[in-house]
Order: structure tokens, then C-alpha cells, then sequence
């Protein structure tokens, strides 16, 4: 059983990167223009349409799956920038539901979605799931009771606004461990989506592991859809980069997220090209 997640974040006017979503150079190397969005969604669901694959939009039916299925593609968007309804407006335009997981810190604050966004989002049939209360920079490094607490209070703040038990649940940061997972698990989170770019499917006691592919500015409409092809290439780059990437995160822990930083700060300014 396998399913191809695409992770998304925010979807700006041309060059208005800091208008939904966190700040700075860094987060916006993960968003994309809307111009540039339309045509990813033009090719996935192209693509995804030619080959017959699942459109799932519900957690429930993705457990539910046989294995013998075609694959599943889900699109995912993470943090809650204040984006999403526009967002929810034009994959909808395309026949998909989406999966939107919230940061609850950061709700009705400037840059992100407030209540009534995520109950509309919510009755629209998209999936809300918790990206944790504070979006920690490294998930993986807090004691497990604060790991507990950050998926249970922000899955209880979703619920008081969706009227819902809210099971799903995305790693912030792409810091995750064993015991990001269990502390999920003891939080009562069923389904877990993670940052590492494979498509196979993870069971940790009462917890789904999924992976996603992380869609950046300078992703391509082609290399998205390839993607949610399952094509080798593109996956295969991927997980090659986050299997280098995780062993420098795993030896320089807050040093490398200070010289990644530095790296994109010295890149503000210059719009990277999309191939």
C-alpha cells in the first residue's frame, strides 16, 4: 500500500511571501506564487486522472484501502498560513480535498487563519489535523511530556473549533524520532504524517506513519506531478537529500539551524529560478 504526499505550505500573490505564513527567506523557499500553484495542480491532477490514482481525502479511507489499490495522492499544507482558504478554494476547482495542518499558537495572529478558517475549511471537507501548539524548531529534542502536550493541546484546541476529535497530525520542522511518534500515539494522533520523502506505510503501536515529498519555490510543475506518479527520479532525489540533510541535522542539532538561516538570509532578494 503505498501514497504519494505532496507537502505544500503557502500560496502568495507574486512576491508577497510574508503575507501568509512565517516570515522570512527561509519559509519562503516553501512558497509558491499562485500563477505557479495553477500549474502544479494543472499537471498532478493531469497525471493523477491518465494513471487512474486515488484522490483521497479522507484519513478514514486511506486506512481502508486494499493493498492491492492503485496508489493514493494526497496534497498536503502545513502551518496554517492565512492562505489556506484560497488555497482550499483552488484545488476544490480541481476535485481535490486537502489535508491543512494548523500550528494552534499562531491562530488569529497576524499571517495565519483564525477560527471561523478552520470550521469553514473543516465544513468543506478538507481534513484539519495539528502541526503542534508551537511549531518547536526541533520537535525531536523536547522531553516526551512536552512532546505529549504539544500534539494533545493542539489537537484539543482544533477539536473546540471543528467540534471534532482531531486524529491527524503533521511533524513540525521535519525533526522526527521514535518518540515524537509515541508521544503522538499517547496524545491520541492515528495518523501521522512525517517530512521523509517515501511512500510506504509505518505502524507504531496505535499510530499510522506516513511520508510526504516536500514541494518547494523552485519545484517545477512536471517534477510535482512526476512525483505524484510515483516516478523514481524524483523520489530518489529527495530521499538522498533528507538522508544527507538528517545526518547533518543528527551532528550539528541548533548549529545547523543557524547556518541554514544564514544560507537564506544571505539569499533574501534573489528569487531562486524554477526549473
Amino acid at each position: 500500500m503505498h501514497a504519494y504526499s505532496l507537502m505544500y505550505h503557502d500560496v502568495v500573490a507574486d512576491g508577497a511571501f510574508d503575507a501568509s505564513g512565517f516570515p522570512g527567506s527561509s519559509a519562503a523557499s516553501y512558497k509558491l506564487e499562485r500563477d505557479h500553484f495553477e500549474h502544479h495542480l494543472q499537471a498532478i491532477t493531469g497525471t493523477v486522472a491518465r494513471l487512474g490514482y486515488d484522490r483521497v481525502s479522507q484519513p478514514e479511507t486511506l486506512l481502508r484501502r486494499s493493498p492491492s489499490r492503485q496508489p493514493a495522492v494526497l496534497l498536503h499544507f502545513d502551518d496554517g498560513g492565512k492562505s489556506a482558504l484560497a488555497i482550499a478554494d483552488a484545488i476544490e476547482r480541481h476535485g481535490w480535498r486537502g489535508y491543512f495542518h494548523i500550528t494552534t499558537d499562531l491562530i488569529d495572529t497576524p499571517g495565519f487563519v483564525t477560527p471561523t478558517d478552520i470550521r469553514e475549511l473543516d465544513q468543506r471537507g478538507h481534513v484539519v489535523g495539528t502541526h503542534s501548539c508551537s511549531h518547536p524548531p526541533r520537535m525531536s529534542s523536547l522531553r516526551f511530556d512536552d512532546m505529549v502536550r504539544e500534539w494533545r493541546d493542539s489537537a484539543a484546541v482544533l477539536a473546540d473549533i471543528t467540534g471534532k476529535p482531531i486524529t491527524v497530525a503533521s511533524v513540525p520542522g521535519g525533526y522526527t524520532s521514535r518518540e515524537v511518534v509515541l508521544a503522538a500515539d499517547r496524545a491520541g494522533i492515528e495518523v501521522l504524517f512525517n517530512s521523509e520523502p517515501v511512500s510506504r506505510f509505518d505502524w507504531v503501536r496505535g499510530c499510522v506513519v506516513l511520508g510526504r515529498y516536500t514541494i518547494k519555490q523552485t519545484t517545477g510543475a512536471d517534477e510535482a506531478a512526476a512525483i505524484a506518479a510515483g516516478r523514481r527520479r524524483p523520489r530518489w532525489q529527495q530521499w538522498a537529500m533528507w538522508n544527507g540533510k538528517k545526518a547533518l541535522k543528527n551532528a550539528g542539532g541548533t548549529y545547523w539551524l543557524a547556518l541554514r538561516k544564514r544560507i537564506f538570509d544571505a539569499r533574501a532578494g534573489s528569487r531562486p529560478d524554477r526549473p
